[in-house]
């Protein structure tokens, strides 16, 4: 499990993550939705059990977004043109 994000994210990877956050905010919209059609209580305690892990895994998913994808270029490039430096230092 990746406990922090990468410092940039690109269109593929933000892809993804789009795709996936869709997937859970449509599971946990019939968890929901099926919770208070049934009758059974603990059916509907199963349910409400399953969109609530749904929805912490949709924001877990929105935190991994919410990077500054310019800064982590900036530093990244940074890094690129120290490293072309030491390689090709200038005379």
């Amino acid at each position: 499990m990746i406990s922090t994000p990468p410092r940039v994210i690109t269109s593929k990877d933000l892809s993804y993550l789009k795709d996936q956050m869709s997937w859970e905010l449509i599971a946990m919209k019939k968890c929901n939705h099926f919770a208070d059609e049934v009758t059974d209580p603990e059916v509907k305690s199963m349910l409400n059990r399953m969109g609530q892990m749904h929805q912490q895994h949709y924001q877990r998913l929105l935190k991994h977004c919410q990077v500054n994808n310019d800064a982590g270029m900036s530093q990244i490039s940074g890094q690129m043109a120290a490293q072309q430096q030491g390689i090709f230092p200038q005379s």
